[in-house]
C-alpha cells in the first residue's frame, strides 16, 4: 500500500493499494487502523499534546487542555487518559512477569508503610453508598538507592500479617535493610526471615536517635502520590485506583529509567501494544 495524500480527510493522508487483485478498484485504510488512534476522532496532533503533557506529568487541568482546544468536553479528555493509563498498566505487568519487580540488597535499604486512600465526599454531605466497602489500605514499599526511589504500592484488603508479609516477601530480596514503624503486623517476624528490620516510634520521634532508622522517604512519597491520585479523582473506584497505583509504578520503574525519558517509554509501550 503507498501513503497518498488526501484533502477529503481530517488526518489529510490514507493508504491506498492499487493492485490488479482489487480488479481496477482501489482499496483504502485509514492511517489510524490498528493504532492507539483507531476509535478516535480527535486530531493527531491534539493527541501527540495531550501524549506529551500526560508523560511530563504536567498539571492536567482539563479546562485548560479544553481551552487549547485537545478536546471540546472533559469526558473525553478523561477517556484519552484513561487509554494511556491502561497502556502503561500492561507494561507493568509484563515487567513484573520478566523481572518479577524485586528491590532491596546490600546497596538499597526499603522502606514500608500503609496509607489511606479512601475517597472522601465533599464536605462530609450526600449518600454514604457502598464507598465504605472498598479496600482503602494501599501497603507501599519504597526502594531507596542514593537517588533513586522505586516504589512498590499494593491495595490490600486489611492491614494484617497474614496480608503484608506474603508482599514482603515475594518482593524484597533477603538481607535487605526494612525501615518500619511499630505496626504489629511487623513486630518479631521479619527479623525471623532473614531481614535487617529496624523500627521507629512515630509516639515519640520521628528519627530513632539510637539507630537513626527513620520512614521520611515514604511518608514523603505518600504526599505526592496522594495529590496525584485525588487531583485526577482516582480513588473513586477500585479499578481506577489500581490504575493510578500501576501508573505511578511505571514512571519511577520504566519511565524515569528509559534512556530518552518517560515520554521515549511511553511511546516505546505504545509501539509495542499497537504494531501498526
Amino acid at each position: 500500500m503507498k501513503l497518498t495524500r488526501n484533502s477529503k480527510i481530517s488526518d489529510g493522508y490514507n493508504w491506498v493499494c492499487r493492485s490488479k487483485n482489487h480488479r481496477g478498484v482501489k482499496s483504502s485504510r485509514s492511517v489510524r487502523t490498528g493504532s492507539l488512534f483507531e476509535k478516535s476522532k480527535i486530531s493527531l496532533p491534539s493527541w501527540l499534546t495531550f501524549i506529551y503533557r500526560f508523560s511530563q506529568g504536567l498539571h492536567l487541568r482539563q479546562i485548560d487542555m479544553m481551552q487549547d482546544r485537545i478536546a471540546r468536553s472533559s469526558k473525553t479528555l478523561s477517556r484519552m487518559a484513561k487509554v494511556l493509563r491502561k497502556i502503561c498498566t500492561k507494561a507493568m505487568k509484563e515487567y513484573q512477569k520478566r523481572r518479577r519487580q524485586q528491590m532491596g540488597g546490600q546497596q538499597e535499604f526499603v522502606v514500608i508503610d500503609e496509607s489511606n486512600f479512601r475517597h472522601k465526599r465533599k464536605y462530609g454531605r450526600g449518600r454514604a453508598s457502598t464507598t465504605w466497602r472498598r479496600r482503602k489500605w494501599v501497603f507501599g514499599m519504597l526502594g531507596v538507592k542514593h537517588n533513586l526511589r522505586r516504589p512498590i504500592l499494593r491495595l490490600v484488603t486489611r492491614r494484617s500479617r497474614n496480608h503484608l508479609i506474603p508482599i514482603i516477601v515475594k518482593h524484597v530480596r533477603p538481607g535487605t535493610i526494612l525501615i518500619s514503624d511499630e505496626w504489629r503486623a511487623y513486630r518479631g517476624v521479619l527479623a525471623n526471615m532473614g531481614y535487617r528490620h529496624f523500627t521507629v516510634n512515630h509516639s515519640h520521634w520521628f528519627v530513632d536517635p539510637n539507630t537513626g532508622a527513620h520512614s521520611q522517604h515514604l511518608e514523603r512519597a505518600w504526599l505526592s502520590y496522594k495529590t496525584r491520585v485525588w487531583r485526577l479523582r482516582g480513588n473513586r473506584t477500585e479499578k481506577m485506583l489500581k490504575e493510578h497505583l500501576a501508573l505511578i509504578e511505571w514512571t519511577n520503574w520504566l519511565g524515569e529509567r528509559h534512556r530518552r525519558g518517560v515520554l521515549g517509554r511511553l511511546f516505546r509501550d505504545i509501539y509495542h501494544q499497537f504494531p501498526v
